[in-house]
């Protein structure tokens, strides 16, 4: 029961945050590693990065998040008014959508007049076998904010966590292994929480962050060797 409510409302957010700000923070601080070999730089650097990502992917979940809940409870009200002003019509697209599903008379009547005589019921059918919307299970906009937010924090954070306590050089090295382990376990997690092979999933998930550090590390190069 936990682990469906925790993937239904928090799962894409957490993955969608933590994700791209340790992705994204990993490439900028090999690359500026690399290409200034100083700490504090690295540091202060990703610490912008950090609060930028996570103000940015904040406010891409709330528009992102309004928009689908706007767009859904327009289509609810247009379909729930023609339930309303043309039952006969929507009679017939119940029997339409069913008819199609291969379903024949009586049990397609019986099936119609069940639907039909809950307007509840009728409306999400409605939406979801012809306007294809299912139910909106996301949160509230400000809610998927906050938890996108605060994950990009965490997920920023990890890449940094090395510079605090290591040599640039070894941190370097602290800083990809200590991500791309993050990663491994991250993917790992949603496969357990939702379906899929953990091991394949988290193999995904640490493939990404690896692209990235070659990424990073590649252009730390390029910058010193301007």
């Amino acid at each position: 029961m936990f682990s469906r409510f925790f993937s239904a409302s928090y799962l894409r957010e957490i993955i969608l945050g933590g994700q791209d700000g340790l992705v994204n923070v990993l490439g900028i601080v090999l690359g500026l590693a690399i290409a200034t070999s100083d700490a504090r730089i690295v540091l202060i650097g990703g610490l912008a990065a950090t609060f930028a990502e996570s103000v940015s992917m904040s406010a891409v979940a709330y528009t992102s998040t309004k928009a689908a809940h706007d767009f859904y409870h327009k289509m609810l009200r247009e379909e729930f008014s023609e339930i309303e002003k043309k039952p006969e019509e929507g009679v017939r697209e119940i029997q339409e959508i069913y008819r199609n599903k291969g379903l024949r008379e009586p049990h397609l009547s019986h099936i119609v007049k069940t639907i039909t005589s809950n307007r509840e019921v009728w409306l999400e059918t409605m939406m979801a076998e012809e306007i294809r919307l299912a139910h909106i299970e996301h949160g509230t906009p400000l809610r998927c904010a906050l938890t996108v937010g605060v994950s990009a924090v965490v997920g920023s954070i990890i890449p940094l966590i090395p510079f605090l306590f290591l040599p640039v050089g070894l941190a370097i090295l602290g800083s990809i292994v200590f991500s791309v382990a993050t990663l491994f376990i991250g993917g790992g997690m949603k496969a357990r929480l939702t379906v899929g092979n953990w091991k394949r999933e988290g193999l995904e998930m640490a493939a990404i962050g690896t692209v990235c550090a070659a990424a990073g590390y590649a252009i730390g190069i390029l910058l010193t060797a301007v």
